[in-house]
This record gives structure tokens, sequence and C-alpha cells, in this order.
């Protein structure tokens, strides 16, 4: 079996269940009519399209891992082809051959780099969120400064006031 990886965009609007539906039909057409493998399947859902597909400019996205025959992906895309709820989809050759050793130690870089991606998105979290605080301080700094300011303005009308009588 050969090692592929597909990316695919579905329409924004079809639903979860939908969503699961078509992600379903392709791992059975992998596991079933093909006696492939799934390595991973990763749903990174719903994303802004860097330009409009077929009058859409969000899709729902998902990424499949899997080793399977060479007439797996014929029918996958075949299918895609057919289906207008895919916007776009593209498959790539990763290897022309792989086994169980290998599809375990894939699984494994990609658990490392699922766990790498999280931990920057968790860091990148805590940075806004203190960015966020600092804008929040110097805001509030800011209007303090202008109060008080204020204040001391009315204090020297009252002074200036005062003397002129």
């Amino acid at each position: 079996m050969r090692h592929y990886e597909t990316t695919c965009v579905l329409r924004p609007n079809l639903g979860e269940a939908v969503f699961t539906e078509i992600i379903e039909r392709i791992t059975g057409i992998i596991t079933g009519e093909f006696s492939g493998a799934v390595v991973a399947l990763e749903r990174p859902g719903m994303r802004k399209l860097a330009y409009e597909i077929k009058k859409e400019s969000q899709g729902y996205y998902f990424y499949l891992n899997y080793a399977a025959p060479g007439e797996a992906v014929a029918e996958i895309e075949r299918i895609f082809r057919i289906d207008d709820r895919v916007l776009r989809y593209l498959t790539v050759k990763l290897a022309d051959s792989i086994d169980e050793a290998g599809m375990e130690a894939e699984r494994e870089r990609l658990a490392q780099v699922a766990a790498a991606r999280a931990a920057r998105d968790a860091a990148e979290a805590e940075e806004e969120a203190r960015n966020r605080s600092r804008r929040r301080e110097a805001t509030r700094d800011s209007d303090g400064q202008d109060t008080e300011g204020q204040e001391n303005d009315e204090e020297s009308e009252e002074a200036s006031d005062e003397s002129e009588e």
C-alpha cells in the first residue's frame, strides 16, 4: 500500500452531521472497499478562505492521512468531483509503500506535531492575554491622567476666579 494524505474543503453551510457523513464515507472507502488504513484524521473545521471558491468565503476543512492502494485514491477523487458539497481537495502521495511500523511512526510524528501546535497556540493565547491586559492598563492610566488634568484645570480656574475678586 502507498501512503497518502488528502485535504478537503467542504461547503460551510452543510452542518456537522453532513460533515461527519462525508468523512465517514471516505474513511469507509479506504478501510472497507480497498482494505487500507487511516493513519490520522484531523478536523480543523471552519476557516476563512484566501479567496472565494464557488461563491463561498469560508470552508470546512478536514485532513486525512492514510495507507491505501492507488485505486482508492482514484475512487475518492471521483466522488469528490461528483459531489457539489466539496469545494476543493488535494491528495498527495507521501511514500510508495508503508507498513504497520511506518504507520505507527507516522502516528507518533503527527502526535508530536499536534502537541507542538497546541503548545504554540497556548503560548500565543497567553501572549495575547498579556497584551490585552497591558493595553487595558495603559488605557486606564491615560484616563486617570486626563481626569487628574481636568481636576487641576478646574482648581486653577477656581483659584484665578478668587484672585480676581
